[in-house]
This record gives C-alpha cells, structure tokens and sequence, in this order.
C-alpha cells in the first residue's frame, strides 16, 4: 500500500458543516466551549446568528439541540467524545433519543488518538453507549473524505438522532474525492477470498496495509470499511463471512460492546464463523504520542496479519 496523504477529519467536518449551512438555513451549530477545537468555529464566523456556546454546560446543551430539532431546526452539535457520549449521556437518552430528535451528534477526539490528553479523554466506549440507545444511528467515518460526505449526508437526515464519530489525529486518505457514502451500506474496499477483515475508522487503512503484508504470503484478504455500525448491514456482513468462512474485526475502541461486538451479533445469528476481535481489550488509556499509542495497544498491520495468519491455521 503506497503512502498516503494525512488529513483532518475534523477539518473536513468543519468545511462541509459550513457550506451545509451556506444552503440551508435550518442548520444551527452547538457547541460547550470547544468551537476551535471541534472545528464548528468557521461555522460560527459565518453564521454567527446560527452559533451557540453553552460553555462548560454539556447536559444543557443536549436538552437545547433537542429543543431546537423539535422545533424545526437541524443542530449540529460537536464536543469532545468524552463529553458527547459519557458526560450527558442521561440526557440523549431522555431528551434527544426517547423523543427520537433528529440531533446531529459529532463527537471529535475520540479513541486513544487524542495523544497527550490521556486516558481521562480517551473515549473508548462511545460506540457502546450510542449503539444500545434505540433509533440512534451510529457512523464512523474511515477518512476525511469519508467525513466530508457523512456531515452532508446528516445534514438531510431526518429520521432521528445520529452520532459521528470523529478523531483529533490526522488519518490516512484511503478514498478518492468520487466516494459515496451510503448510509447504512458496508463497503468492500479490496476483495479477497482467504479472509474477510472488517474495520472502522483509522482501523480501515489498518487493515488495507494488513492486506498487502498477507499478499505477500499468497493471502487474498477481503476489506470491509464498516462505517455504518448501527444500523449495521447485515447483508454484506453475512456475504462476506460466508465467502471467506473466517472475519476479523479491528477496532480503535473496546472490544467489549463496539464494532466486533456488532459483528459477532450478526454472524451468530446468520452465518457463524469463527471470528476474532482486535481492539483496546478492557483497558484504560495512558497518555503519549497519537501513533506510539496506537502501536502500543497493538493496533497495527503486523499484529492484524499475525492474528490472520493464526486464524487460518486454525490457532
């Protein structure tokens, strides 16, 4: 896999969010005291009147956002992913989820790529909490283009609430500027019929760079860009596994409750295979560089070929 740009995520939010709100006047942006950061600034120097900081106030700005989806409006609403989907995760569930309001929630460093902030900040458990909530949406983009297109398509998504999970950590570029995302759609990336790897987020082009190292072994690995987690596409997670017999799911979130378990919830129920997860596995985060973290827990081409490798040996 050659090397790839790096790119903001959050940056292509921002952007997208902005000529979002240059077409549709309904659209307000949230936020508590994290508009530079989240990136939903540029939205606010252009439509100041459309901009709303609650401060350090997270429970009241998910009460508002689902005032204002109520009340005809389309929020954005953008903190940190520990604030998002921990901090009031009490008042999505009574107030934005119960009522099925159509709030945007685009919750940025997430995951152990906020780096220095430590494992007080290192979401790793917001899949879980968004995904159990009925009539929630969860997506994960894999990229900045991936990004780009999930902030517009939210923009016209009416049906109920919706989570976006974004990172702090410039990812990889894995899709070219023709991408379409379909919600709800899993997206074969690179076919392959030895073994089925299905991934989110950075994870994704994790798994495209395990594929070339298993290539060089004579292992056609198959990759799955699973950014729709809830509702999850069953249909092509089933076909997948029962092409290949085997899937491994990798994660930059726990194990317990995030995509493998999504997975794993699919596939007993459709076509068992065995299956194996690689995430963060029951534990806490620790401060240190975006990228030494993610080697340190393991989450790297090498260990995902490895762990293929042993799954189709039997181990």
């Amino acid at each position: 896999m050659p090397s790839l740009e790096m790119r903001s995520l959050r940056e292509a939010y921002g952007r997208a969010l902005a000529e979002c709100g240059a077409q549709d006047p309904r659209i307000v942006a949230l936020t508590a005291d994290l508009g530079d950061s989240t990136r939903v600034a540029e939205f606010g120097r252009r439509f100041p009147d459309r901009y709303f900081n609650f401060g350090v106030a997270e429970a009241n700005l998910m009460g508002v956002a689902a005032g204002m989806a109520m009340n005809g409006l389309k929020p954005f609403v953008s903190t940190f992913a520990v604030f998002a989907a921990g901090k009031p995760w009490e008042q999505i569930r009574q107030t934005i989820a119960y009522q099925r309001a159509p709030v945007r929630i685009v919750a940025t460093h997430a995951g152990l790529t906020v780096g220095e902030d430590g494992a007080s900040h290192q979401m790793l458990e917001d899949i879980n909490n968004m995904r159990v909530l009925p009539g929630m949406a969860v997506v994960v983009p894999a990229d900045a283009v991936e990004a780009d297109r999930v902030t517009r398509w939210a923009a016209s998504y009416d049906e109920g609430p919706v989570y976006v999970r974004l990172s702090r950590a410039n990812f990889p570029t894995i899709l070219d500027e023709d991408y379409r995302f379909t919600f709800g759609r899993a997206r074969v990336l690179r076919d392959g019929g030895d073994i089925t790897l299905m991934a989110c987020g950075l994870m994704v082009s994790v798994c495209l760079q395990a594929a070339d190292l298993l290539a060089a072994d004579g292992i056609a690995a198959q990759v799955v860009n699973v950014s729709t987690i809830k509702p999850i596409d069953r249909e092509t997670i089933a076909g997948c596994a029962a092409r290949t017999g085997r899937v491994i799911t990798v994660e930059e979130h726990q194990i317990c409750g995030g995509l493998g378990s999504a997975v794993c919830e699919v596939l007993a129920e459709t076509c068992p295979v065995p299956v194996r997860r690689i995430g963060v596995d029951d534990q806490w985060g620790q401060s240190g560089e975006a990228m030494a973290l993610v080697a340190h827990y393991r989450l790297t081409p090498e260990r995902v070929a490895a762990e293929a490798r042993s799954l189709l040996a039997g181990g």
